[in-house]
């Protein structure tokens, strides 16, 4: 692929464009490699597993968020699957059309909608979570076991500080402003 760079080419590069500049290298270099580790992981789960199925990685996160807790709210669906509402409507509309999810009202409260699996929905997620699940195994087959356990424990480590202090952290950044909207990177039109 023309302009492709292996991460240890970028990790070079990084580290001469940078060269004097007082920065905290270590936590640079985990950040950098979360985001690189978790591009590569979606993608080859997009090009393997899932392809097979014609299911992008928000629309099989839904399913599983979905799996998982049985019978959600969709505020908390997209809260899990880390996408906004907006998106969600677009990805439960897919999935509802391929009849694996169905959406329900609330029953106490007619502004809530409720998500949940059809039967297709379960037994697609029975049999595809297995080889889902066979793929991870082969992502992390450089790591023992006990090195899956550290590194998922230090990933869960940097989640929960953001959950827990982040909020704190961009007040602190932004003066207690609120923060501006996220922007699309286009230009305002004329």
């Amino acid at each position: 692929m023309p302009g492709h760079r292996s991460i240890t080419e970028a990790e070079k590069l990084a580290a001469a464009k940078l060269g004097g500049v007082a920065i905290r290298r270590e936590q640079m270099a985990a950040v950098a490699n979360i985001y690189r580790a978790a591009s590569a992981v979606r993608q080859h789960l997009e090009n393997s597993v899932l392809r097979g199925s014609d299911l992008t990685w928000t629309a099989f996160v839904v399913l599983w968020v979905v799996w998982v807790w049985g019978e959600p709210e969709t505020r908390h669906v997209a809260e899990e699957a880390g996408i906004s509402k907006g998106t969600l409507t677009g990805v439960v509309r897919t999935l509802e059309s391929r009849g694996l999810l169905r959406r329900d009202g609330h029953p106490s409260d007619g502004r809530l909608v409720l998500l949940r699996l059809t039967p297709e929905g379960e037994e697609f997620m029975a049999r595809v979570f297995p080889a889902f699940n066979e793929e991870e195994a082969f992502v992390t087959a450089g790591l023992s076991d006990a090195e899956c356990r550290r590194l998922a424990e230090g990933l869960r480590s940097v989640v929960l500080q953001v959950e827990e202090h982040g909020e704190e952290r961009r007040q602190s950044l932004l003066g207690g402003a609120e923060p501006a909207p996220r922007r699309s990177g286009r230009r305002p039109r004329a």
